[in-house]
């Protein structure tokens, strides 16, 4: 049985005489007391509520929630020629709406991690959601003539999804340690490009099954008010640095200007945040752009006619869509266990495998360009290649980040993290590719196969940029014992009782 904080005695509460505690350990259950009385109903329901608060089922409920993050954002990539020719628009037009949207995202992150290291983090979170998913549903019914707004929408969505990605990872950070939590995270990271990809076939499909695009942004809004309400209700708060050694013993804390002079001085961290921008870069423009460079070059190869319909065929962004989640699930899976294995053999591992995945992931996606001209299935190949190699150092980035940053600053710390990364990469990257092809196009006469030729020359930016991600990486490789050694250090001098520390 358990007891309730006031006083009242929950039957039926545990099989066991042990009570299982947020860190996964076990602590004597409390003995029944004559004095109690029996719970009210509402105290039965609470309680009940309690017990299914476990960390596994956390993770598992913010992982569904970041699922429905990316699928939201990468929803309207997947109807990317409709919303085109909706409203009209040039290709860097169209790169404004992703612009726009990662914009608003970092400018709002830097603000949910100061939220987040000082407030509840689950009410943070669920608003979040509430606001995104209605944003979302209201961008539907946007007419043509009023792009700008349809624009400005997906500018506020970034702000909502913004609180998620910057605050979610500490939580799962908290209730877990070592490899657990390598282990966790990767379940987490797993959601970008599962929900991605899904974004893409959600989009898709609910366009063809409506005969309308819109209708492709009025299914993810009612899934987002799902997790919202989920996250209220079952998710815990757990003490930050709970799961730490030391964590549970933390008796101060640290100003915010000092826990941004420390992060500026945490060379892996820093050497990290630009890699991950590098990540960030090519995905932005790819997800933005290659199902419509695979329609361009299937109507130059004569296998697809322009499309010249209200409703295009989504066949390529289907496709695109589940090479995503099957190559995000590789890859994260590939990355956990190649990382855990690398660890037996040295402490650096972790910097090292997310090097040399880059490396070798820029030379299938250089090899996309080459090949897609005549052969769409040599460049699915390609593409399912370099992204499964891309996608490997999405959870080893954020344990990277764990290692080296104490509980107190994480949420600070990823939400800088993720400042950096879309300000240095995908905030720019759709934008900057559409406006390169624009400026290719218009040197030549326009034909079907310079509109071919000219995106991919704009896309060929992003294999250089990954290149320059795993030289990062590999930076970060040099310091990370060093980092991860003052990181530890840290922790133990913000555990003593005194109130001055110096950081």
């Amino acid at each position: 049985m358990c007891v309730e904080s006031d006083g009242c005695e929950i039957e039926g509460c545990s099989s066991s005489d042990e009570v299982r505690t947020l860190s996964g350990s076990m602590s004597p259950g409390l003995k029944s007391n004559p004095d109690l009385h029996p719970c009210k109903p509402g105290q039965k329901f609470r309680a009940a509520l309690l017990r299914c608060r476990s960390p596994a089922a956390a993770a598992g409920i913010l992982s569904f929630g970041n699922i429905l993050n990316y699928m939201d954002r990468y929803t309207v990539a997947g109807v990317v020629l409709d919303i085109q020719r909706h409203y009209n628009v040039s290709d860097s037009g169209i790169g404004l709406l992703q612009t726009v949207f990662i914009c608003s995202f970092m400018v709002a992150a830097p603000i949910f991690g100061y939220l987040g290291d000082r407030f509840n983090r689950k009410v943070i979170l669920s608003c979040g959601i509430f606001f995104w998913s209605i944003v979302t549903l209201s961008s539907s019914f946007i007419s043509k003539e009023y792009y700008w707004l349809f624009v400005l929408s997906r500018g506020l969505v970034g702000i909502g999804e913004s609180s998620y990605s910057s605050i979610s990872p500490t939580i799962i950070g908290d209730l877990f340690t070592n490899n657990s939590r390598t282990m966790m995270l990767s379940v987490f990271y797993l959601a970008i490009p599962l929900g991605s990809g899904l974004g893409y076939i959600l989009g898709s499909s609910a366009k063809e099954a409506a005969g309308d695009w819109h209708w492709a942004l009025r299914v993810s809004p009612v899934l987002g008010i799902t997790a919202g309400t989920l996250i209220l209700l079952f998710v815990p708060e757990p003490k930050r640095g709970s799961a730490d050694q030391m964590g549970g013993r933390i008796k101060t804390r640290t100003s915010w200007f000092c826990d941004m002079k420390a992060l500026a001085k945490n060379r892996s961290y820093v050497f990290s945040s630009f890699a991950s921008a590098a990540v960030s870069f090519a995905t932005g423009a790819f997800g933005m752009w290659i199902p419509l460079y695979l329609a361009r070059a299937q109507v130059v190869q004569k296998t697809a006619e322009p499309c010249t319909q209200e409703i295009c065929s989504s066949t390529d962004s289907i496709i695109f869509g589940v090479i995503t989640c099957v190559t995000g699930l590789l890859g994260v899976v590939i990355g956990a266990a190649t990382t855990r294995l690398c660890r037996q053999k040295t402490e650096r591992a972790d910097p090292l495998v997310c090097a040399v995945s880059m490396l070798g992931s820029a030379i299938f996606i250089c090899l996309i360009f080459v090949v897609a001209k005549k052969s769409i299935v040599g460049a699915y190949v390609c593409i399912f290649i370099g992204e499964t190699l891309l996608f490997l150092n999405w959870a080893i980035t954020a344990d990277i980040l764990m290692f080296v940053v104490i509980p107190t600053r994480r949420a600070t710390a990823v939400a800088f993290q993720s400042f950096t990364s879309h300000l240095l990469g995908d905030a720019g990257s759709p934008y900057l590719i559409g406006l390169i092809s624009d400026a290719l196009q218009q040197s030549y006469a326009t034909s079907a196969l310079w509109r071919f030729l000219s995106l991919g020359y704009a896309l060929m930016l992003c294999p250089f940029i990954i290149v320059l991600g795993g030289m990062f990486f590999l930076a970060t490789a040099l310091f990370f014992l060093d980092d991860r050694e003052k990181a530890e250090k840290q922790l133990n001098q913000l555990s003593r009782p005194s109130s001055s520390v110096r950081v």
